[in-house]
Order: C-alpha cells, then sequence, then structure tokens
C-alpha cells in the first residue's frame, strides 16, 4: 500500500501540470450530485492521450460534462483508478488475468483505440527519405547491450542501400522509467518474435533494462518525454505510440512483420494487424489475450507492433451522476467519437463500438437503482 501511496502522490503531483481540464465551448448547465458541480477525473496512458484531448474537448462543447484527464502512465493509472482516485483509467494492455478475476462483474474493460508503438531514431547521416529497417533480433540486441554501433554487421545486413551509411557511432537507446503499457507492448514484441531472445522476464510496463544496467541509454518519463530525448539527441533510438511521432516529424524505422516484410505504422498496416485479433463478447469479460493476439499478428502488410489500447470502468459507481456521465461519454464515442480520429490512431474492429454501448447501458441500468 505504501507504494502505490507514493505512485499516487506522485501521478497526482504530475497532474497538477499535466491534466487536461477542458473549459472550451459553450456554456452549459453542467450536471450536479448533492449540491456539486460533477466533474469526471481520468487518468493512465500516454498512449491515447492526443486523441483524447479533441474528443474530451469536442465532449465538452456538445454534451457540457467536464473530464479531467491526467496521462501519468498506464501503472499509475490503474493504481488510481482501483484507489477511488480516478474515476476510470486508460491502459494499453488490459488488465492481467489474475487481476481480472479479482474482480469478476466488477469491472468493465474496453479496447475502445487502436494504434501501434513506432521506433523512432535520430541518425544526422540518413536523410529523412532514406528507409531506415529493424527487426526483432537487432531490437533486442540494441537494448540489451549486445549491439553497440549503428555499423554493427547484424544493422547492415537488413539494409543493404544504405551500409555505407551508417556511421560507426555509439547507439543510444532510450528507454520509459515510468510503468508504461507502451513498455509492455514493444518488450511483448522483442519476446514474442525473437521466439524467447528476449526473456519474458523482461516483458512488461516498468523493465530493468540490461543496457541501463551496463551504464548505456537514458530514461524518459511518458511518450513526449522520449520524442524530447531521441529528438535532441543525435545517434539515439526509442519507442513511442506513432501518433506522438507523427506530431513530432521525427523519423521513423520499418519494422520486420511476422511474413518477413518491412512495414511502418499506418492506418492500412493497423488494420489489417487487428483483423486477426479476438474480441470478447462481453466488457465484463476477460480481455488479457488480446494485447499478444495484436502484436506480431499474421498478415503480409501487418504492422507488428499494433496495440489496442483499454478503457477501464466500475460497473457501478456510488455517485449514479458519474456512471450517467461516463455512459454518455462511451455513447458519444461510439456514435460520434471515430469520426474526429487524429493522425496516428485508427478506429478498432466494429464490434468495439457495440461494447462501448453495452457498458453504457449497463452503466445506465447500475445508475437507476
Amino acid at each position: 500500500m505504501k507504494k502505490h501511496a507514493v505512485i499516487v502522490a506522485a501521478a497526482l503531483a504530475i497532474a497538477a501540470i499535466a491534466s487536461l481540464v477542458l473549459l472550451r465551448g459553450a456554456p452549459h448547465t453542467l450536471p450536479q450530485y448533492e449540491g456539486r458541480i460533477l466533474v469526471l477525473q481520468g487518468a493512465g496512458a500516454t498512449f491515447p492521450y492526443p486523441q483524447l484531448d479533441e474528443w474530451l474537448r469536442a465532449f465538452y462543447s456538445e454534451k457540457g460534462i467536464k473530464v479531467n484527464y491526467q496521462p501519468v502512465g498506464s501503472g499509475a493509472g490503474l493504481s488510481m483508478f482501483f484507489q477511488n482516485v480516478a474515476d476510470f483509467a486508460c491502459s494499453d494492455p488490459p488488465l492481467p488475468r489474475d487481476t481480472w478475476k479479482n474482480y469478476i462483474g466488477e469491472v468493465m474493460q474496453i479496447p475502445w483505440l487502436a494504434g501501434a508503438v513506432a521506433v523512432i531514431y535520430n541518425i544526422p547521416e540518413l536523410s529523412r527519405e532514406v528507409e531506415l529497417r529493424l527487426d526483432a533480433e537487432v531490437l533486442a540486441g540494441i537494448y540489451n547491450g549486445s549491439i553497440v554501433y549503428w555499423d554493427d554487421e547484424r544493422i547492415k545486413r537488413l539494409n543493404p542501400e544504405i551500409a555505407d551509411k551508417l556511421p560507426r557511432r555509439e547507439i543510444i537507446p532510450v528507454y520509459r522509467t515510468d510503468a508504461s503499457g507502451t513498455t509492455e507492448i514493444f518488450t511483448l514484441f522483442l519476446n514474442k518474435a525473437t521466439s524467447g531472445a528476449w526473456p519474458k522476464q523482461l516483458v512488461g510496463k516498468t523493465v530493468d533494462w540490461p543496457v541501463a544496467k551496463a551504464g548505456r541509454g537514458i530514461g524518459g518519463k511518458g511518450s513526449e518525454g522520449i520524442v524530447q530525448i531521441v529528438t535532441q539527441t543525435p545517434y539515439s533510438i526509442g519507442y513511442v505510440e506513432w501518433g506522438y511521432a507523427l506530431m513530432s516529424g521525427i523519423p521513423v524505422a520499418s519494422i520486420k512483420n511476422s511474413a518477413g516484410k518491412f512495414v511502418k505504422p499506418s492506418e492500412g498496416t493497423i488494420a489489417e494487424a487487428l483483423e486477426h485479433v479476438s474480441v470478447p463478447q462481453s466488457p465484463l469479460d476477460d480481455f488479457s489475450n488480446i494485447v499478444f493476439e495484436s502484436v506480431y499478428a499474421p498478415g503480409d502488410n501487418s504492422y507488428p507492433i499494433t496495440a489496442l489500447t483499454h478503457i477501464i470502468l466500475w460497473k457501478t459507481y456510488k455517485d449514479p451522476s458519474k456512471a450517467s456521465a461516463l455512459a454518455e461519454l462511451l455513447k458519444w464515442i461510439a456514435n460520434k467519437g471515430y469520426n474526429k480520429l487524429l493522425p496516428g490512431y485508427v478506429a478498432p474492429p466494429e464490434r468495439v463500438r457495440d461494447l462501448l454501448l453495452e457498458a453504457a447501458k449497463i452503466l445506465e441500468q447500475g445508475s437507476r437503482k
């Protein structure tokens, strides 16, 4: 509990600066509960933050329901949710099966937005028109410290057209230091696509990076932090949500997929990967296998580090106005939100819209009891 309290305290401190407070739009008669104005509080993944910014501003403008979202990382967001500091959480991976089993029938989770983890880099000798190709084995080598220089023969073999342009400069791996769903997705890819060369114990929201133990690399917080470090650090490499890479304009590598082809994240390559994902029938079901299915999915043009990010809510709330407001948010996203997608984000499979509407119905039923 002490550890969780520290996480929450840190998250709240960050929130004082990073909280998304939606104040735009025409005046509204805001919903109230016991004489106070209702404001929903959410926290969690940085992965969906730019899209949530867009959605929640439009939602407030149309519905008059204010939502604060704190992009503190999946791990901190879930801690805040389970301690009832936040009304909902966002996490790229869904709840692990063991956690879900502890809350069967109490917690709902919905994979409401799709995206990808992009590998970004800063090699001054390469023009932006150049395609840098990488695979899981090379990325694992960079992050475990066995590949040190950009002109390593293993990198050259993947890039014969630009092999003579790869410099004899030390690679600077950049990694997340906060509890991050993006890290879990990236390390799952390294494990799954290398047949275990990246060990399972190094898959998770926080990782004891071998390259850091060797005294190399740079840690940063949040996707914004990783983009900033890579942008400012020549010869560095990092992993971020694709939307952040697009916003920054930083070069993105092509990654070898399960069919042996090198692809970049795009709406098409993400959508093809999602064709192989089995979406559960109810928001109350176990979603724990969905990340494994979306990462390194089959398909000639599937992007291999594709991810679905989840919203996690209670089935019932003590405050009925919160349940009603959250139901309105879910219905708005299902019916209008996917028409307002930013570059870097892709609508989830059609079945997910039904899950959002089903979850809204469950919340509305609970608020009337």
